[in-house]
Parts: structure tokens; C-alpha cells; sequence
């Protein structure tokens, strides 16, 4: 690709940014992010070429550009879109890299109109508990899944643009629609996090937060890791998708006044067959997740 423009350069946006350029796809990175400091600390480190920061130069950005990528919060969409649209190319293709599609997909077709097939959709499955430009590295989406939800209304060729551009930065492709997709990801990601932010929040708020800090060690430290992900962020992430979400929360509070209940009771046998179903099935989990991103072996047949 000879221009990429990418808004949101801290962890996701710069770590896509990074690979890409070590892929050798693209010849000219441009950044564009709400924090100048941000913009111009990517390009301090290279991860972009080009800071666009002013409205003018954001125009002559978009204009002429092979990928846009939203690597923001999905609350933002909406108003992205609709702002760099006067200036958006025939052959220009835009995809995000929000964790919530249904309401994302909504925004941008609210904003593009008749211009829709031009949008995308996707989600990388990847990141750390840090943000900024100095979280991004190049290595981030190796053997990490991006979904791509593709509309009905985007052409084969544009699809093909953004994923062969992820699949350049190591990652593997999977298809899911946008109601799939929100359905699995309250599930696995977006309860973690709330729950995760929960506990900490709890903890916090005690009179003796101290002391338990003080000995709270690798297991919490694990439970909660993702507790130091952007509340901004999952703030958006969690009202977006709500409707999912609570029906998740409402499933897992039901579980937890099950566990009460026995605990209470002193029913050892069935907490036991509980923690034992769930080590097994997490045991299963990492197994599946070792294989599927084991690169496969070098062929060095001559």
C-alpha cells in the first residue's frame, strides 16, 4: 500500500503501524490522534511518518489514502467517520478495530450512507494492560486472531485489503457477523473486564485497602491484569454493548449465588466438581490456544 492513515496511534493503532512497516506493506504511515502530544510522540518513535494534526492537514491525509484504520474508542465512530468523509477517495478503504461491532457498524452507517461498502469491520484479538505510542510493538498480533464482520455490501476487494494487511502483521483471519460477534466477546472479554475492574475497585475502597494490597500477589495480580486497560475505553466498550453484556453478568451472578449457597451449606463435593469442571476446560482452552499459534515448522527442504 502506498498511504496508510491510522487514528489512534497509542498500543493498537501503533503496534498495526509498527508491523506493517516491518512487513515492508507500506510505503507512507500517516498518524492522527485527539492528543498532539501522541501524534508526535509516534512519529518521535517511528511508528508513523507523518502526524496529522491540524484540520487541513487531516484532509490532505484521508485524501488519496489505500487504509484508514480507527484504532479509538468505538464511541467515536460515529464522528470520525462523518468528518473525514468529505475527503474520502472512491477506492479508499476504512476498517476499525473496535471491540464492539453491532453499535459500530450502526455508526458508520449512519455517517457513510450510500458510501457504507467503503467500511470494514473488524477486531483484532490482542493487547496489553499499557497505552500510548510507547506500548506499540511490532510483534503484538503474531499468532492473534482478527475478526473481520464483513457487510454485505462491501466488495470482495476491500474485504481483502484489510485482512491481507492484518495477515501481514502475523495475524489469523476469522468471519463472524457483527450480532456474533458482540455475543461471544461479552462473554469472554467484555464480563472479564468488568469483573476484573470490579474486584480492584472493591479492594480499593476498603479501610484496610493497604494491608491487602500489600499481600495480594501473582494470583491477583492475574485475575485482575486487565484491570489496567483504559476505563475509557471499556467504559464505551460496556454501555455499547450493554444488552449482551448483562445478560452475561446476570448468568455469572446466578452462578456466584450458586457457589454461595454450597459454600454456606459447606458442600465440599460440589465446589470441588465445580473448580474441577472449570480447570479442565481451562486446561483444554490453553491447549487450543498453544496449538493454533504454533508457527507452523520451516520447510527446509532444498
Amino acid at each position: 500500500m502506498n498511504k496508510v492513515v491510522i487514528y489512534g496511534v497509542g498500543l493498537i493503532g501503533g503496534s498495526f503501524a509498527r508491523a506493517l512497516k516491518a512487513a515492508g506493506r507500506v510505503r507512507h504511515v500517516v498518524g492522527i490522534d485527539r492528543s498532539e502530544a501522541s501524534a508526535l510522540r509516534a512519529v518521535e518513535l517511528g511508528i508513523v511518518d507523518e502526524a496529522a494534526t491540524a484540520p487541513e492537514a487531516v484532509a490532505k491525509a484521508i485524501a488519496g489514502a489505500d487504509l484508514v484504520v480507527l484504532a479509538t474508542p468505538v464511541a467515536q465512530t460515529g464522528r470520525i467517520l462523518a468528518a473525514l468523509l468529505p475527503y474520502l477517495d472512491a477506492h479508499t478503504v476504512i476498517t476499525d478495530c473496535g471491540s464492539t461491532k453491532a453499535d459500530v457498524v450502526a455508526a458508520a452507517r449512519a455517517a457513510l450512507g450510500a458510501r457504507i461498502g467503503q467500511f470494514v469491520p473488524g477486531h483484532p484479538i490482542a493487547g496489553r494492560e499499557t497505552n500510548g505510542p510507547d506500548a506499540a510493538i511490532a510483534d503484538l498480533y503474531v499468532g492473534k486472531k482478527f475478526v473481520v464482520t464483513a457487510l454485505a455490501e462491501n466488495p470482495p476487494q476491500a474485504v481483502e485489503r484489510v485482512t491481507s494487511a492484518w495477515q501481514a502483521c502475523g495475524a489469523i483471519i476469522h468471519r463472524l457477523t457483527p450480532e456474533e460477534h458482540d455475543k461471544v466477546f461479552a462473554s469472554v472479554s467484555h464480563l472479564p473486564h468488568l469483573l476484573a475492574y470490579a474486584l480492584v475497585d472493591d479492594i480499593a475502597g476498603k479501610p484496610h485497602a493497604d494491608l491487602l494490597f500489600q499481600y495480594a500477589a501473582s494470583g491477583f495480580r492475574d485475575f485482575t491484569r486487565i484491570a489496567g486497560s483504559s476505563p475509557e475505553m471499556w467504559r464505551d466498550i460496556s454501555l455499547a454493548n450493554g444488552a449482551a453484556l448483562l445478560a452475561e453478568l446476570d448468568a455469572y451472578m446466578a452462578q456466584l449465588a450458586h457457589l454461595r449457597e454450597r459454600l454456606a451449606a459447606g458442600d465440599g463435593a460440589t465446589l470441588e466438581a465445580v473448580y474441577g469442571n472449570a480447570q479442565r476446560a481451562r486446561r483444554r482452552w490453553i491447549e487450543a490456544i498453544e496449538a493454533a499459534e504454533t508457527p507452523p515448522p520451516k520447510d527446509n527442504a532444498e
